[in-house]
């Protein structure tokens, strides 16, 4: 059975990583899910302590992680058609040009900076702000990034926790 929770915190913690950055999965929980798996499988037991402050941690970057790309467009002038615009431009970048076999830059990485950036400026426009669309799309973008970025810290270290663990 052990072999079963190593193999899921593995797989976890990797998706957990690109999960990341591509918004369908949820990187910070699976992250966590890898270090619970480490834990069941009996190879290197963690506190209860250290789990639950690990969830914790995970719960609330996934929670900051709506809320910073919403405030990094509302603080730059932005509204509610430049938020969903910067949605929609991060799936069309993320998963729906992959699949008609367009990829922009090494592993999509042009498509998922330029898109939210993008979609939030023509969202701003389609909205009726083209005054503020260019400094909206950047709070977007900048929104955006900041969550990429906590998230992808918090799965690299849970990474770097499980195989550190699982090999020595």
């Amino acid at each position: 059975m052990s072999v079963v929770f190593i193999i899921l915190a593995v797989l976890c913690a990797l998706v957990g990583i690109v999960g990341s950055i591509v918004p369908a999965l949820p990187g910070p929980p699976l992250g966590w899910l890898a270090l619970l798996f480490v834990h069941l499988s009996g190879v290197h037991p963690y506190t209860s302590k250290f789990l639950m402050v690990m969830l914790a941690v995970a719960v609330v970057i996934t929670v900051i992680d709506y809320v910073v790309p919403v405030w990094g467009t509302k603080h730059f002038g932005g509204t509610k058609a430049g938020t969903r615009g910067s949605t929609v431009g991060l799936v069309v970048s993320v998963i729906v040009l992959p699949l008609l076999g367009i990829t922009l830059g090494p592993f999509g990485i042009v498509g998922i900076l330029a898109g939210p950036f993008i979609g939030a400026y023509v969202g701003e426009q389609i909205g009726g702000n083209s005054q503020g669309a260019l400094r909206a799309a950047w709070g977007s973008f900048v929104g955006f990034l900041s969550g990429v970025l906590m998230k992808l810290a918090y799965t690299v270290v849970t990474a770097v926790y499980v195989f550190k663990d699982l090999i020595f």
